[in-house]
């Protein structure tokens, strides 16, 4: 009986072990198959490379109160990388380092003395107030003496300071650089019916630093022809300390500082020309920001129907909130009811406002003001057509609208024409109409008694164009390879842009993606 049970009990374990064995196998050969069939949001790394050069030129500088240059340059290079990090989850990092030149930006400080060295700026501690001076900043080479409280003194071996709206000085702000990253990551559902993401965000220049944060989720129904979505991010912003020099110097030594410390020994000129021995300037109102903070909110909703083999269309609108310090501290105001004060040349201020001013430069009257709220609401609509196999349109229309008065209209059509199984020509016109906020003023035309106002004319009146040129190529096969990666798009686009209120810029941009996989 004993043999009989140990006989059973060997015949049993051998039978379970089988069955294991088989569960086990047929498990495996149903996962695997889960693997295999189961289609991965991102089949492999992709890597793209984006190059970028800008440059445009207009006559109403906000940092000289509504006229000036605003020739500004600039190169961006961003890397975008998107990893699978399985068959479900996708971890991008977008990382970009942007190097610009601003005439604009330069005449934060625009005044350029003649010394026994040349032409040079007298230059300023830009981080904080804690510098005064030519020699602040190594502007000039001599030392400068010291005036009462520690203050340094004008330039040594100044002559006549010059400076004037429509030309760059060679001041720190001339040059900056702007970089920023991007993370972001994003899960599937198995039936790729539900995604949700999370972004972070950095970014940091010469006068403001960013870091934001979001996340997002979006829904597909009807077999995937419909798709509704939600995102929200937050941006919590600080400006730096940076003011325009004249301010700058009031904030350190108060009345009567255009007599002391960066302007000891500087000649102020009327409006006639001559010297003042005394003058009643006095910044109105001004006063360091004790407040540098300024937070952005929106959330965002969208949904997007295919209506047909040919009919595509998308309906979206946002809630945007900023508060806080939503003016910039550099952008200078001149009003009608005060008297004017130059430092320069005397010959060139009958011709201020006219680019033959080479060497003048008015004392500001404030600093831009503007409400610590602003509420933004833009609603939109894109519809794209499929023509026929040559012909894709693509139109987008969006309305906006905010709390300082803002209304504007923006169209965009785009004709995406196939001309080989690899490329695409893509021709494309955007036309922009806004009014001003309730706020602007040209140069000269506010009045001292106003609580809020800007002579930024990204805030005035105007309509602009913008004609741009693509060709994109794209490699279904990857058959060029560097290394892993295969190439499988380029794309260069021109764009040229143009404002009634004299602005105009031109873009070129490349994109090149590559992505993984064997060789």
């Amino acid at each position: 009986m004993r043999m009989q049970l140990i006989y059973f009990m060997k015949r049993f374990l051998l039978y379970a072990f089988c069955v294991f064995c088989l569960v086990d196998s047929l498990t495996a050969q149903i996962v695997d198959s889960t693997k295999v069939y189961k289609k991965r949001v991102l089949e492999n790394t992709e890597v793209d490379l984006l190059m970028s050069m800008y440059s445009q030129d207009g006559v109403h500088s906000p940092v000289n109160g509504g006229i000036g240059t605003e020739q500004l340059s600039d190169r961006t290079t961003a890397i975008v990388i998107s990893i699978p990090l399985n068959a479900d989850d996708v971890l991008t990092v977008d990382a970009g380092i942007s190097a610009y030149t601003s005439a604009s930006s330069s005449n934060i400080n625009p005044f350029m003395s003649n010394t026994t060295n040349g032409l040079k700026s007298l230059s300023w501690g830009i981080k904080g107030l804690n510098a005064s001076g030519a020699s602040g900043g190594g502007g000039s080479t001599g030392g400068g003496s010291t005036g009462g409280g520690g203050v340094p003194s004008g330039p040594q071996n100044a002559i006549n300071p010059t400076g004037t709206p429509w030309l760059a000085s060679s001041g720190a702000s001339r040059g900056e650089q702007l970089n920023t990253i991007l993370t972001n990551y994003s899960h599937s559902s198995d039936d790729r019916n539900k995604i949700w993401g999370a972004n972070l965000f950095f970014s940091d220049e010469f006068t403001y630093t960013s870091t934001g944060f979001g996340g997002n989720f979006t829904r597909l129904f009807n077999e995937k022809n419909t798709e509704v979505g939600v995102k929200g991010s937050v941006f919590l912003d600080q400006w730096r300390k940076i003011y325009p020099t004249e301010f700058k110097e009031y904030f350190l030594i108060g009345e009567g500082f255009q007599y002391l410390g960066y302007f000891a020994g500087v000649s102020i000129l009327d409006q006639t020309g001559t010297k003042v021995t005394s003058t009643n300037y006095d910044p109105l109102g001004a006063k360091p920001w004790t407040k540098n903070g300024r937070d952005s909110y929106s959330l965002s909703f969208y949904a997007s129907q295919i209506v047909n083999k040919r009919l595509q269309g998308a309906l979206f609108f946002d809630l945007v909130l900023q508060q806080g310090m939503l003016s910039t501290p550099y952008h200078r105001i001149y009003f009608s009811d005060k008297t004017r004060y130059y430092i320069g040349t005397a010959s060139d201020i009958a011709h201020y406002t006219s680019p033959l001013n080479t060497g003048v430069y008015q004392l500001a009257d404030a600093i831009e003001t503007l409400p610590n709220i602003r509420f933004k609401l833009p609603l939109g609509v894109r519809m794209n057509y499929y023509l026929n196999e040559t012909f894709v349109l693509r139109s987008y229309y969006r309305y906006y609208l905010d709390t300082w008065g803002l209304n504007a209209h923006t169209l965009n059509l785009d004709l995406a024409i196939k001309l080989s199984q690899a490329f695409t020509f893509t021709p494309s016109y955007r036309f922009y109409s806004q009014n001003q906020v309730r706020y602007f003023g040209p140069y000269e035309s506010h009045i001292s008694t106003e609580r809020y106002f800007t002579s930024d004319y990204d805030l005035s009146k105007f309509n602009s164009t913008q004609y741009s040129m693509a060709l994109n190529y794209t490699d279904i096969f990857t058959k060029f390879r560097i290394s892993s990666l295969g190439l499988k798009n380029i794309n260069l686009r021109y764009s040229h842009y143009d404002r009634t209120n004299g602005l105009n810029a031109d873009i070129f941009t490349l994109g090149v993606k590559f992505v993984g996989g064997e060789k």
